[in-house]
């Protein structure tokens, strides 16, 4: 049971911050994997390849790089937006061990959601860091969202229950924040 719960909190800090960065918690998974750290079930366990470790440093550095470029960041978010989410649900799914924990289906839709929640904000976020800076905010943004994708995925993998308290306050705490918002904006018409 115990176990399964670690793996659950691991999944959702990982899905999470694959909605900042796709590569750097699949990177981290992957050198964990191979390292004998983390044990991932079949057919997940090819994430410990030497050939997948290098692939994802390959993109990991691309996306670093385009990232922090005003305009093409956006081009690159928009690549990304099938990217983070799909990031997401395999990271998910073989987190929580979906093979024998939980149904698969349930996983994947948790990690899509979560990536994909993270990267619609991304997404929404950028443009008007980009307009409002004329660009000039764009790569401290990007560097900040990977220093958070890290740390989010280090914690994640470090200690997945307080991860997962964490997130499950943070997104309790901002939907009663939209509430109250939406509450104040009817009561103003």
């Amino acid at each position: 049971m115990m176990e399964a719960l670690l793996g659950i909190g691991s999944a959702f800090g990982l899905s999470t911050s694959a909605g900042l960065n796709a590569y750097i918690p699949m990177l981290i998974v992957s050198i964990l994997t191979r390292m004998g750290w983390l044990q991932l079930s079949e057919p997940y366990n090819v994430m410990g390849n030497w050939w997948v470790i290098g692939t994802l440093s390959v993109l990991l550095v691309i996306e670093m790089l385009v990232d922090k470029i005003p305009a093409v960041d956006s081009i690159n978010d928009l690549i990304q937006t099938l990217v983070r989410p799909a990031a997401g649900a395999l990271l998910f799914a073989a987190n929580a061990n979906v093979i024998t924990d939980i149904s698969p289906v349930i996983a994947i839709i948790f990690g899509i959601l979560l990536a994909g929640g993270v990267h619609a904000t991304k997404g929404v976020v950028r443009p008007v860091v980009t307009a409002s800076t004329a660009g000039v905010g764009n790569p401290i943004v990007s560097v900040l969202e990977d220093i958070v994708a890290l740390v989010v995925s280090i914690l994640s993998m470090i200690v997945p229950i307080i991860i997962m308290v964490v997130l499950v306050v943070a997104f309790v705490w901002l939907f009663f924040r939209w509430r109250s918002r939406r509450s104040r904006e009817k009561l103003a018409f």
